[in-house]
């Protein structure tokens, strides 16, 4: 049975909650760390990574840090230097050293005190105007206990240095290099926890207005991920280092969401198109709900790199599953998810302006003819009486999510992965239960906008990316995750 952390380490972590919980990144490294010294046991850990947000996740670990025994205080501070938050280290220590220094005084002077209690000699007996029972009537007085108190808070406000300074303007989170495009400078990437099952009765109050999605498995998944290019036909395009730990991410999360799943690395255009073709033609389709592919490449607007350096255009491959060319995913929904960049330009972020943020924008509706009622010659033969079939529009039944913006750069952890992709993991992880996907890519598009790269003294310092999805979807689009109808 672990007791508890020592009173000093509790003060500091309590003095400095403010700050960790804004600056501390809690990720896997951090948390394995703590894990491998048995700080943390594994439900633990899991229960910390699932919260949605940084901060909620730093507020968890601080909660039950404290309740972790006398080691946890420095086997925190070895896990914050191991993974390079440094600075939050020297905080807490420096908080903990000035603890003691403030017990060592009031300590002295509890002896001090006790001394002269106890002594045969009273500590106001040099007066010699006070009799006996005035010095008797004094000590027993609780003033003495007030006044000592006061003489504590003197004497700490006179030996407690100066408070660690902090940069309150934005988080200072550990420094990152940077590398060609898909910059990636933050580093805050949770454990994934297991993708929460979706309810029967969320099932039945949802199945009707939405896509059927009950097959097992619930379609097939293919992803397309590019890590290492060839130097010789593609000297521009550098490793996508960290792009493997994306297709790793999407492989776990698809699984679990049961779907097969396939991935492909380090195709060139041409396999990428043979990749895609014969995918599309896989009898399987005919049976199953839905399917999902899934690009990860360097990329330019409308188009992503093979390793040869030559373009798959995106339009190429959304006519791929259109409604002409893959006849076994009518009316199904397709997810594409399309991790590169769509350009050069770098997105460094604009000062948001005083008073409430504002999310007015333009919108425009594009209406219908609206000619119902005329024939159409094309639709019948002469003679043939029989109903013509319904038609469906070339295109239908679509979503794709974009890692950024036409003409910007996406952003990417060498180590960790994209910034879209670990969104995109997080939120299916936790939402997927009982959210449809377009509301789910919202989410993403407000984590991706919340994040800011943190590289001082380059360029890049505080960049900034936006995601965006595209939909042609005709009705809601939930996973039902771990659910199978039993009818």
């Amino acid at each position: 049975m672990l007791c508890g952390m020592l009173e000093r380490d509790k003060q500091s972590l309590r003095k400095c909650s403010l700050v960790l919980s804004k600056q501390l990144v809690v990720d896997e490294l951090l948390i394995q760390s703590l894990q491998a010294d048995n700080i943390l046991t594994e439900n633990m850990a899991e229960t910390i990574m699932a919260e949605q947000t940084s901060q909620k996740r730093s507020w968890r670990l601080l909660l039950l840090l404290p309740k972790r025994g006398p080691r946890a205080f420095s086997s925190f501070c070895s896990a914050l230097r191991e993974t390079e938050q440094q600075h939050l280290c020297d905080l807490i220590t420096q908080s903990s050293e000035e603890d003691d220094n403030e017990t060592l005084v009031d300590t002295s002077l509890e002896e001090v005190s006790e001394a002269s209690s106890t002594s045969s000699f009273p500590a106001w007996s040099s007066d010699s105007n006070k009799t006996e029972s005035e010095s008797s009537s004094r000590e027993l007085t609780p003033i003495r206990d007030k006044d000592r108190s006061k003489e504590r808070q003197r004497t700490k406000r006179t030996v407690r240095s100066p408070p660690h300074p902090t940069q309150e303007e934005f988080p200072a989170k550990r420094a990152r290099t940077h590398e060609s495009m898909e910059f990636s400078l933050d580093a805050d990437s949770p454990i994934n926890p297991p993708v929460l099952p979706c309810t029967p009765d969320f099932y039945l109050s949802r199945c009707q207005q939405s896509y059927r999605m009950k097959s097992a498995p619930r379609g097939l998944a293919l992803v397309i991920s590019n890590v290492t290019f060839d130097s010789g036909a593609a000297p521009d395009l550098d490793p996508r280092k960290g792009g493997e730990v994306d297709d790793e991410v999407l492989r776990k999360v698809f699984t679990e969401l049961d779907y097969l799943v396939s991935v492909r690395r380090d195709l060139t255009a041409q396999d990428m198109r043979t990749c895609i073709e014969t995918f599309c033609r896989q009898s399987e389709h005919r049976t199953m709900d839905s399917c999902v592919v899934c690009l990860l490449s360097h990329g330019v607007e409308g188009a992503i790199y093979g390793t040869d350096g030559q373009l798959l255009q995106l339009d190429w491959v959304f006519e791929a599953f259109d409604n002409a060319h893959c006849p076994l995913l009518q009316n199904k929904p397709k997810m594409f998810f399309i991790q590169a960049c769509r350009g050069d330009e770098m997105d460094c972020g604009v000062e948001q302006i005083d008073g409430p943020a504002r999310t007015l924008s333009p919108s425009c509706e594009q209406r219908d003819a609206g000619r119902e009622g005329e024939g159409d010659a094309d639709t019948t033969q002469s003679g043939d009486l029989r109903r013509p079939r319904i038609k469906l529009p070339q295109r239908s039944d679509m979503i794709c999510g974009f890692a950024s913006l036409k003409g910007t750069a996406a952003m990417r952890n060498t180590k960790r992965g994209s910034w879209f992709i670990q969104e995109l993991n997080s939120a299916l992880r936790l939402c997927a239960r009982d959210t449809h996907l377009a509301d789910i890519l919202v989410q993403v598009n407000r984590r991706i906008k919340e994040r800011e790269g943190y590289a001082p003294g380059t360029a890049h310092h505080r960049c900034k990316e936006m995601s965006e999805f595209t939909s042609s979807l005709c009705k809601d689009l939930f996973l039902f995750p771990k659910y199978q109808p039993q009818y």
